[in-house]
Order: structure tokens, then sequence, then C-alpha cells
């Protein structure tokens, strides 16, 4: 049998998403503005959070802190790299630099989806045990459930990197998305990528199923607790507090649901599901979480108004 010498990449070309030529510029624009405006955002949570003596201490601001963290994360490897496919010449990423861009982009966003079921958690037991959430879920504990989310996250994140990149790549180079994701990157294996497709169905598909499950048991026990108040008011509060989660959580399940739990497929509309978890979800985050809640823009005044405004809350 004769053998084939095939020499592995050492590079692969992001092709990006498809566009009109005529709007390369203003689609680089945008994006440029999204990704400026994901990192004030969320980081002026953070600096809220992390200074305001009235929210660091509390569980639910120290979930969110750590949420703009991630989202910081996921759109800074993720949109600069998108902004480069409007430039007049495509460069392309170093196979190292694709490793880390899929181990740090499936890190991250399963640590998100371990974050948004602790804060569905944290908001069942705000609602529906009021008088025994300060002993059932302390700053502690919560600080404790953050970290143990980004042990798991960096696992899962290692896991599908490691069996990503043992398989060998000796071309074609050219990857049909805009950036190294799995479904995208073993498409250009030089092996049987079959084992990869059902591990990556089966790990992929626990998270996402296991969290969607629990995060929809706290709320289902929420909204039967918030049918319980009595006062119209007092239920628009609670709706109004659980809403933003909602919102925030459907937005960023349904797209990844589509992308990896259809294993083989291979879909033009990925790319555009894909630009919510990466790209639109990381730029939400900041605009929910802090119109929907009145102590985050009340902390925002304290912070901006100095002592005055301290003075006068």
């Amino acid at each position: 049998m004769q053998r084939v010498n095939h020499t592995l990449l050492t590079e692969f070309i992001l092709t990006g998403i498809p566009y009109p030529p005529r709007l390369r510029t203003l689609l680089f624009v945008f994006f440029l503005s999204v990704y400026i405006l994901t990192q004030l955002g969320n980081f002026l949570i953070l600096v809220t959070v992390w200074t305001d003596p009235q929210l660091h201490a509390r569980p639910m601001y120290i979930f969110l802190g750590v949420l703009s963290l991630i989202d910081m994360g996921i759109s800074s490897i993720i949109v600069p790299r998108l902004m480069m496919n409007f430039r007049s010449a495509i460069k392309p990423i170093l196979f190292a630099g694709c490793v880390a861009q899929l181990y740090f982009y499936h890190f991250l966003g399963s640590t998100q989806c371990f974050l948004y079921t602790l804060m569905a958690y944290d908001r069942y037991l705000a609602i529906c045990r009021p008088l025994r959430y300060p002993v059932l879920m302390t700053a502690k504990l919560s600080t404790l459930l953050a970290s143990g989310a980004w042990v798991a996250g960096s696992i899962h994140g290692a896991l599908q990197a490691i069996l990503t990149f043992r398989l060998p790549y000796c071309g074609p180079n050219r990857v049909d998305y805009f950036f190294c994701d799995i479904p995208a990157v073993l498409r250009l294996a030089c092996a049987d990528t079959t084992v990869n497709e059902l591990v990556t169905f089966v790990d992929i598909g626990v998270v996402v199923a296991s969290c969607f499950s629990l995060i929809l048991l706290s709320y289902i026990q929420i909204i039967r607790a918030i049918l319980r108040i009595r006062t119209a008011d007092g239920r628009r509060r609670a709706f109004s507090t659980c809403g933003a989660h909602v919102t925030v959580v459907t937005v960023y399940y349904v797209p990844c649901a589509f992308i990896y739990l259809r294993p083989g497929t291979n879909s033009p509309l990925d790319g555009a599901a894909a630009l919510f978890p990466t790209a639109i979800t990381p730029f939400l985050n900041p605009l929910i979480y802090t119109l929907r809640n009145q102590e985050v823009k009340l902390a925002l005044k304290r912070m901006i108004g100095g002592p005055r405004t301290k003075s006068k809350v």
C-alpha cells in the first residue's frame, strides 16, 4: 500500500460571514461599535458592583459581576477577529491561535451556562424562600459557586480543545466560519471525526440540557410563587426582576442548541446563530441588567455623583 505524505497545517484562514461587498465599511463600523459598547457597558457594571458596598457583598450582584467579566472575555476573543473579515485582505490565524480561540470560547461559554443556572437558583431562593434566603445563599457560598463554575468551564473547554485538535489537519485550511469552532474545524480534519462529533454532541448536549432544565424548573417554581402574590405591584416587581434573566437565557441557549445539537449538519444559518452568544448577548447584558434593575441604576448614580448623591440616597 502506498503511503501518502501529508503536511500538517500551521495556520487556518477564517472566511468569516458572507456579506455584500458594498456593506463592508458599514459592517466593520457596526461590529466595532458593538465591541466598544460591550466592553464599556460590562466594565461599568463590573466596577459598579465591585465598588458599591451595597452590591458587592450580595450574591445576585456577585454573579452579575462574574457575568460581565465573561461577556468581556467572549467578546474580546471573537469580535475583533470577526471585524478583520471586513478588511480588504483576510489574515490567517495560526494553528496555536485557533486552539486558544476554541478553548477560551468553550471555557467561557460553558462557564456562562453554569452561571445562568446559579442566577436562576438565586432568584428561586430569593422569591420562593425569602425568609431563609440570607442563610441559604450567603456571599461566601455564592463566591464558591461562581468559582466552581469557572473550574467546570475550564475542564469543559480543555476537553473540547484536546478532542478537536488531537486529529491531524493536513488541508485544506479554509474554515467556513468567523471563528475557530468545533463543527467548522472538524470538517477540515484528515481523519474520521465520528467519535468527536458524538462526544461533542453528548458533552455539550448534557451541559445545555441540564442547565436549561434546572433553569426551567427554577422559573416554574418562581412563576407559581409570583402568582400567589396578592398585590399587582408585587407581582409586577417580581416579574420585572426575573424578566431580564429569562430574556438573556433564551437569547443565549436557543442559538447554542441550534448550532451544536445537530451533528453532521452544515447550515448557512449557523454563522448567523453564532452571532448571538458571541456578539449580541454580551452587548445586550449590560443594557438589560441596568435598565431593568433599579438597584444597579441607583448604584451608578452613587458612583458617578460622589458623596453628594450618596448622602441624598
